[in-house]
Order: structure tokens, then C-alpha cells, then sequence
């Protein structure tokens, strides 16, 4: 009896497949083809970034050797097209070198091309605190005090990506300007952050070394 209620369920469930078929086999059927050229086009998509990425690679390294080579304006050519042209990655760091290159003729042009950058907010927030940093270290030998200290300080908080190289910048900053303290403080920050790169560290307690020494009685 089992067997006999089991084939009349079976044949129930293949009618009713049958009748929603019927029913609605040319939406599946669209739904199939369009769920293809979805993925055909998402391929394709794919396929043309990493070509437009590998081509953005070959100019980035083209452009690079130029600059390797000494041939400043045809390198600062390059990766200004580069910085207009590239997909989103290769474009940040073409503005990056391209501010680099434009220092090498003109530091002034160089700071306002990393400030420029600095200020972007549609930029990364790690590309815009780098071009912060190298902005800085163009204006360490001639920006007063308070200039730098406004540029470097916030580099230099805690948690920072590029705290110790801001540390290290104010330092000497204090140290140019004899405030022996000052450069002090910033120096014990990078010789007690667990986190400061090893060469900076030890090029901090160095400095801490002289800052000590100018700071004995009768200095």
C-alpha cells in the first residue's frame, strides 16, 4: 500500500514541475541567459583591468628609469600623464613620484605638488599622510618652527603610521632651534615606542646621546 502512495506523491511532484515549467520557463530561461552575461561581462571587466593595470605598470617602470637616468622632465611628463590616465593605484603613485620629480628641479614646486596631494580627500588617507611627510622633509631646512610643528605634529601621534619619521623630523627641529627639551621628548617617544623601526631608533638614542651631553650644567 506504501508503494502505491508513494508513486501517486511522485507523480503529483512531476506534474506540478511540469505545470511551473509551463508556467514559467521563459522567465528561467531569461534569468539563465542573463545570469551568463553577467558573468561574461564580469570576466571581461576583469580581463580589461588587469590589462590596463599591467599597462600602467610598464609605463610606471619606463617612467622610473627615467628618472634613475637623470632625465627629470621626461620622467615628471611621464608620471604626470600617469597620475591623469592609470587606474586608481598607479595614478597615486605617479602623483606621488611626479611631486618627487617636480622637487628634484624646484623644492618649492615640490612642496606644493605634495601638499596638493596632502589635502585630497579623495585620496587614501596613508598616501595623503606619506606626501604630509615628504612635504615636510622638503621645508625642514627652511620653515620656521611653528610651520613645522603644524605640519609634523599630527604625523607624530600615537597609533600614527609614520610617527617615528615625524618624531625624528621635530626633534631635530628643536635641536636646530637649541631647545635641547623639546628634541628630548621627541626622541624618548621613539626610543620607547615598541613599534619604531629599529634604524630610527637607534639613530634616536644617538641623538639622545648629544641632546644629553648639550644639556649638563655648564653647556
Amino acid at each position: 500500500m506504501s508503494d502505491i502512495f508513494r508513486e501517486v506523491d511522485e507523480e503529483v511532484r512531476q506534474d506540478q514541475a511540469i505545470a511551473f515549467w509551463n508556467k514559467y520557463q521563459n522567465l528561467i530561461v531569461a534569468l539563465a541567459a542573463l545570469a551568463i552575461v553577467v558573468a561574461g561581462g564580469w570576466r571581461y571587466w576583469q580581463y580589461r583591468q588587469q590589462q590596463a593595470a599591467s599597462a600602467a605598470d610598464q609605463r610606471y617602470q619606463a617612467a622610473a628609469l627615467l628618472s634613475r637616468d637623470g632625465k627629470t622632465d621626461e620622467a615628471l611628463k611621464e608620471f604626470d600623464a600617469l597620475a591623469k590616465e592609470a587606474p586608481r593605484g598607479y595614478a597615486m603613485l605617479s602623483r606621488m613620484r611626479a611631486a618627487a620629480e617636480a622637487a628634484v628641479k624646484d623644492k618649492a614646486a615640490g612642496v606644493k605638488a605634495f601638499d596638493a596631494l596632502a589635502s585630497d580627500s579623495s585620496a587614501d588617507p596613508l598616501f595623503r599622510d606619506v606626501a604630509r611627510l615628504r612635504a615636510a622633509m622638503l621645508r625642514v631646512d627652511d620653515a620656521d618652527r611653528k610651520e613645522m610643528e603644524d605640519r609634523l605634529t599630527p604625523l607624530a601621534a600615537a597609533g600614527a603610521a609614520f610617527r617615528s619619521s615625524a618624531r625624528e623630523l621635530l626633534a631635530l627641529v628643536a635641536i636646530r632651534d637649541n631647545d635641547f627639551d623639546t628634541a628630548g621628548k621627541w626622541l624618548d617617544e621613539i626610543v620607547t615606542d615598541n613599534d619604531a623601526p629599529a634604524t630610527l631608533k637607534q639613530r634616536a638614542d644617538a641623538f639622545l646621546g648629544i641632546v644629553r651631553s648639550d644639556r649638563q650644567p655648564g653647556k
